[in-house]
């Protein structure tokens, strides 16, 4: 059986590795931090004509076709570079225009995304910060003018310069996902500190916020599979970015531990150090398989594809930030200074650990799907 790439797979890689090494290096995201967006749309046009942001959307949109494992490849290589910007929320937002939007809903929104002129988000975590649908408590209420929204929607990734929200709110019928235009009136947007400086978060509170009925996102009251399907989408791209996270922090470490001399000899040769590096790229390939088989168990509709997705959420949060955290201690004093750009990639392992659910939540699912 042959686990290695396909050509098309690694061209795809080397290519992204090569673009972000040269348009998103560690001063280009430091730069973006003081942003007051955040991203450089100068970048996101780019990755536009690359093809990224259609990578999985149909052709009939200006899409490729392509499944989660070229989207994993892809998410892995933006987490090496902790690229700043909405992709992957925007990607996952697609993904659900794509599963339940109708014809005028798909034409409008997946073209525009596909050639970098929308950007978009999902709103998925309410107040109580419960990835189940089943626990939503945001209201969706009919009025004489379509539907009007209240609650509150917690850590929305990039929502600030989405073109389009895609919110969850619980009609009468039961969950339903409505496109709601950010400029909407009664919402309100409030921007979030988070640990993650190159990713941007905002809260929405919602005061009976207006919403057109071509607004509703596939039929009223059905939309709660679609949500839990974005929540295992969504970790597997997570997994994806925090095993790039991991990986490059391998990478400096065992770069850093071939320079650095003490007592006249690289810090690599000695033992606690040659063991340390060496489980850190045990974690790293465990990471590596259980990333890749959920994203192919994703796009054969493997009958274990919904437990692999947590399996991968669950193991690869765990090991990036130990990953991450062990790289800090190979370099001693100078791993843990605001100077060095290991506190970047641990960040944004540390960010995605919680996002799509936490670890906690997935050995959860793992726990349930096991007893079945």
């Amino acid at each position: 059986m042959d686990f290695s790439f396909s050509s098309d797979q690694q061209l795809l890689k080397n290519s992204a590795r090569a673009f972000l090494d040269e348009h998103c290096k560690p001063a280009t995201v430091r730069l973006l931090w003081d942003d007051p967006r955040g991203e450089s749309d100068t970048m996101w046009k780019e990755m536009a004509q690359l093809g990224w942001h259609g990578l999985a959307l149909p052709e009939a949109y200006g899409g490729s076709g392509l499944g989660m494992v070229e989207s994993a490849i892809l998410l892995e290589e933006l987490g090496r570079a902790s690229y700043p910007g909405p992709y992957w929320p925007t990607v996952l937002a697609a993904a659900a225009v794509e599963a339940a939007g109708n014809d005028a809903q798909k034409k409008r929104w997946l073209s525009a995304i596909a050639t970098g002129d929308a950007r978009a988000t999902l709103a998925l975590l309410d107040a109580d910060l419960d990835w189940d649908p089943a626990a939503m408590t945001t209201r969706a209420e009919k009025s004489a003018k379509g539907w009007t929204l209240s609650g509150t929607k917690r850590f929305v990734p990039w929502a600030h310069v989405a073109n389009v929200l895609l919110i969850p709110a619980r009609a009468p019928e039961g969950p339903s996902l409505f496109l709601v235009d950010p400029a909407a009136a009664g919402l309100k947007l409030s921007p979030v500190q988070g640990m993650d400086l190159a990713t941007r978060w905002v809260h929405l509170d919602m005061d009976k916020v207006p919403v057109a009925p071509e607004a509703l996102l596939g039929t009223p009251g059905q939309a709660a599979p679609l949500l839990s399907s974005l929540v295992r989408r969504g970790a597997i791209g997570a997994a994806a970015e925090m095993l790039g996270a991991a990986r490059r922090c391998l990478d400096m470490a065992v770069g850093y531990a071939k320079v650095r001399e003490q007592f006249g000899q690289p810090i690599g040769s000695f033992q606690a150090i040659r063991h340390k590096c060496s489980e850190m790229l045990l974690e790293v390939e465990n990471s590596h398989s259980a990333v890749y088989y959920a994203a192919w168990a994703l796009d054969a509709k493997a009958e274990d594809h919904e437990l692999a997705a947590s399996v991968a959420k669950a193991y690869v949060g765990d090991a990036s930030r130990k990953v991450c955290g062990e790289a800090i201690q190979v370099h001693g004093g100078i791993g843990f200074t605001w100077e060095y750009d290991l506190h970047i990639y641990f960040k944004r392992a540390k960010a995605l650990e919680s996002m799509y659910g936490d670890v906690d939540y997935h050995r959860e699912q793992i726990v349930r799907r096991a007893a079945r």
